[in-house]
C-alpha cells in the first residue's frame, strides 16, 4: 500500500503544529500502534525534544498577536518538518521515493500553515481575545484526531485533509480584505500616534539667536 495518503495528511497537519506530528507519529511508533513510522521519530530525544515545543506552542498559539509572531517564525519550519516527515515515512514503507513523498509533505504543509497563518491574522483584528483560544484548541484536537484516523484508514483522512485544505484556502481568499483593511487601519493609527506626538512635544531650549 502506497504511503502517499499518510505523507498528505501528516503534511496537512505538519502545516498547523509540525510538533505535535512529529509527537504524535513518535508515540505511535513506539506503542506499536503503526509499523509505518520510522526509528528515527520514536527516539527518546526526539520525543522529549518536540514534546516541550509541543507545549510552547500549545501556550504561544492561543495568545492574540502573538500567535501570528509564531506562525512567522514556523514559515519554514513546519513545511520543512513537513518535508522531513514525508522522506522519513516513504523510506519506511520503501512504496514512494523520498523526494516524491518531501515533495508533496512540503508543500501540503506550506499550504495548510498559510491557511492557519491568515486565517489568525484575520481573527487577530477582533477586539476580543476568546476566539484566538478556539481556534487554537479546535486545531489541536483536529490535528491529533485525523492524525489517529489516518493511521487506520489513511485514504479516508487523506480525502477530508484535502477537503480541509481546500474549504480554508476559499475562506481565507475572502479574508484578504478583512487582514488588508485591518493592516492599513494600523498603519493609519501608527502614523496619526507619531504625528501627535510631534505636536505635543515641548519646543526645544531657546538659541541665542532667539533671545536677542
Amino acid at each position: 500500500m502506497s504511503v502517499l495518503p499518510l505523507v498528505f495528511t501528516s503534511g496537512w497537519a505538519g502545516g498547523i503544529n509540525a510538533y505535535a506530528v512529529v509527537l504524535l507519529l513518535g508515540v505511535f511508533g513506539a506503542t506499536g500502534l503503526s509499523d509505518e513510522v520510522p526509528e528515527s521519530l520514536q527516539r527518546p530525544e526526539i520525543l522529549v525534544t518536540v514534546g516541550v515545543l509541543f507545549l510552547c506552542e500549545a501556550v504561544a498559539d492561543k495568545i492574540p498577536y502573538v500567535d501570528s509572531v509564531w506562525d512567522s517564525v514556523h514559515t519554514v519550519i513546519r513545511p520543512a518538518a513537513g518535508a522531513w516527515v514525508g522522506a522519513l515515512l516513504a523510506g519506511q514503507s520503501g512504496s514512494v521515493s523520498d523526494l516524491t513523498a518531501g515533495l508533496i509533505g512540503g508543500s501540503t504543509a506550506l499550504a495548510s500553515h498559510t491557511v492557519k497563518a491568515g486565517t489568525r491574522m484575520a481573527i487577530n483584528t477582533s477586539p476580543e481575545p476568546f476566539s484566538n483560544f478556539v481556534m487554537s484548541t479546535a486545531e489541536d484536537l483536529g490535528v491529533a484526531g485525523l492524525l489517529t484516523f489516518a493511521m487506520f484508514y489513511p485514504e479516508a483522512a487523506a480525502v477530508v485533509a484535502g477537503v480541509l485544505l481546500v474549504t480554508g484556502l476559499v475562506v481565507l481568499y475572502f479574508l484578504v480584505s478583512r487582514i488588508r483593511r485591518f493592516l492599513r487601519r494600523r498603519a493609519q493609527r501608527r502614523e496619526e500616534r507619531r504625528m501627535a506626538a510631534r505636536v505635543e512635544a515641548p519646543p526645544g531650549p531657546a538659541s541665542g539667536a532667539d533671545l536677542e
